[in-house]
């Protein structure tokens, strides 16, 4: 990747141009730099599918939105990859949503991708009840965090796992009411005992080829796995799934009808403005320093969400 000036871009009648502050930094926005992502867009481009700041151009078919207002668009919104790794950014009007107040700019861009996904696969894929047990496999990120708070406010009891004493930390300050070191031998007794001897009723799990098959043994009888990011192949035993009558569950925003995701950030917005949930913002790098954004996006023991500022 490297930094350019290129023209600002123009509104055409049912667009926006949003003057970016803040730029959210995703593990997709890699993997599609790599070309190993299933979206693959034209070179060259500007990565980058999140983004918060203000409007500075509209469209002359926009209504309700006004220069000056504080915005965030996302991938959640319109599937749109690309463009936000910049200083302007064009989308269509219909792609953004107001900044609900006390709610930053780098928080907001949690918006776009992490939250989404998290209520989508706690909730819609998960099909998490108050008073159930869920294991985050890998909770001090920004997805993960997210789940914390959104488990949480749902009457959840969350166990999150963290590699470092500062994730662990981190796992219990966002409110997971456990949290195990998933660095250390023998950390699944952990999440055994801290779910009351049975294992937890769902899994959110973030890097699956590392971690299913013990998933898989760790979760409770019919208890469910949603696979929310993955690196490539595992081998597994079915046995336990059918001993256990397991259901195992993949998740992508893109899959996600419009109206339904449409009610996810309606109730992600609610969560932010009453205060249930504050987004937790990682590392902040300068616009030209995106590709060492995406070298620590693919590290372990990110804690929070990585955003540029132009």
């Amino acid at each position: 990747m490297q930094l350019d000036e290129v023209a600002d871009p123009t509104p055409g009648p049912d667009d926006v141009v949003i003057a970016v502050k803040a730029a959210g930094v995703n593990p997709a926005d890699t993997y599609m730099r790599e070309g190993t992502y299933r979206i693959k867009p034209a070179l060259p481009c500007i990565p980058g599918g999140d983004a918060a700041g203000d409007v500075v151009a509209v469209g002359e078919n926009v209504t309700g939105l006004a220069i000056g207002d504080r915005v965030f668009a996302g991938v959640a919104m319109g599937l749109d990859f690309s463009g936000c790794y910049a200083e302007r950014v064009l989308r269509p009007a219909s792609h953004v949503l107001p900044i609900p107040e006390g709610v930053s700019y780098a928080e907001a861009v949690t918006f776009g991708v992490s939250y989404p996904t998290a209520h989508y696969a706690l909730f819609a894929r998960g099909g998490a009840k108050q008073g159930e047990t869920v294991f985050i496999h890998g909770a001090s990120g920004s997805v993960g965090t997210a789940a914390i708070q959104l488990a949480k406010r749902a009457g959840l009891t969350v166990i999150g796992s963290a590699g470092s004493k500062a994730g662990l930390a981190l796992v219990l300050k966002e409110g997971a009411d456990h949290a195990v070191d998933h660095s250390q031998a023998g950390y699944l007794d952990s999440v055994r005992e801290a779910s009351g001897g049975l294992g937890p009723d769902l899994i959110l799990e973030m890097l699956a080829n590392l971690n299913l098959a013990a998933d898989m043994e760790i979760a409770a009888m019919h208890g469910r796995i949603v696979v929310i990011g993955n690196r490539g192949e595992i081998a597994i035993n079915a046995r336990m799934a059918m001993m256990k009558e397991l259901d195992i569950r993949g998740i992508m925003l893109w899959n996600v009808p419009e109206r339904q995701l449409n009610d996810i950030l309606a109730d992600i917005l609610v969560a932010a403005a009453d205060g249930a949930i504050k987004p937790k913002v990682g590392r902040k790098l300068a616009l030209a320093d995106a590709a060492e954004a995406h070298e620590l996006a693919l590290q372990p023991g990110n804690s929070g969400k990585i955003v540029l500022i132009p």
